[in-house]
């Protein structure tokens, strides 16, 4: 009807097609409602922000973005209404499957006790490492936040999982913050914090090493969050075939998520 309006008269179309000269008029004549006029504004910001994440972050996450960036209240079912009108693909999780720890090395108390949340940075760090498919092989990465900020403050990929892996990320991490002292340092119970080379660097920074129970993941749960997070928004939306590629990978998400990502832990 709309494209035939300069070739026939509107009141001819309406009566041929058995429809209200009103609800004609209306429907492409008048102008839209506010509300619309602003979720069409809404929507652009939406999509700026979901493409300049590449993709990884959900409607808890962009609203407090358009809070921040844009100076736009709204609430989280709003947002995600909106992106369902737009067909934003949803982001899928994966279960993460348990594996069995590796037997106690010596002594492997939970000083933590999962206080994840810690009043200054450099008291507690805590540490994991997860495996990625890289070129058809298992690929590993180690990461070490600090529990105050929840930042990553040190990571290292290797192709095998020993102490030289979370050797390596502890190093990273030790020297980036100024090689602090009488720190606690909390992981799992595997061979690669438990083995002598890992105790022995602990000794040497001056660390108290704190462990999880066996076979009870929310003991580190603020590690399984960061890498469920991690797998879901970045690596398993993509396919290496090199190391390097997935190195690439780490490094930017790990970038955008200190500096750019919201983070629930801060009420965000």
């Amino acid at each position: 009807m709309y494209r035939l309006r300069c070739q026939h008269d509107i009141k001819n179309l309406c009566r041929v097609l058995n429809v209200n000269r009103s609800t004609c008029h209306k429907y492409f004549f008048s102008k839209p409602a506010p509300r619309t006029v602003q979720n069409q504004q809404i929507k652009v910001h939406i999509l700026e922000i979901y493409s300049s994440f590449d993709k990884s972050i959900g409607a808890y996450k962009i609203r407090h973005v358009l809070e921040r960036d844009y100076g736009i209240y709204i609430s989280v079912g709003r947002v995600y209404r909106l992106m369902e009108t737009m067909d934003l693909p949803k982001m899928s999780a994966v279960k993460h499957k348990y594996v069995a720890w590796h037997e106690d090395n010596g002594s492997c108390a939970n000083h933590l006790n999962r206080n994840f949340s810690q009043q200054a940075p450099n008291v507690a760090w805590a540490s994991d490492f997860t495996y990625v498919k890289v070129n058809g092989q298992d690929n590993y990465l180690c990461v070490v936040l600090d529990l105050f900020s929840r930042r990553v403050i040190g990571w290292h990929t290797a192709s095998r999982h020993n102490a030289d892996l979370t050797m390596t990320a502890f190093k990273k991490a030790y020297k980036n913050r100024g090689c602090p002292q009488n720190m606690l340092f909390h992981s799992d119970r595997g061979s690669e914090y438990t083995g002598y080379k890992f105790r022995q660097l602990m000794d040497e920074c001056n660390c108290l090493q704190s462990f999880s129970k066996k076979e009870c993941p929310y003991d580190n749960a603020c590690l399984e969050s960061f890498f469920k997070q991690m797998k879901r928004e970045e690596l398993n939306r993509r396919t290496f075939h090199s190391l390097e590629e997935f190195r690439l990978s780490c490094f930017k998400y790990i970038e955008r998520y200190n500096d750019r990502r919201p983070h629930g832990h801060w009420g965000i």
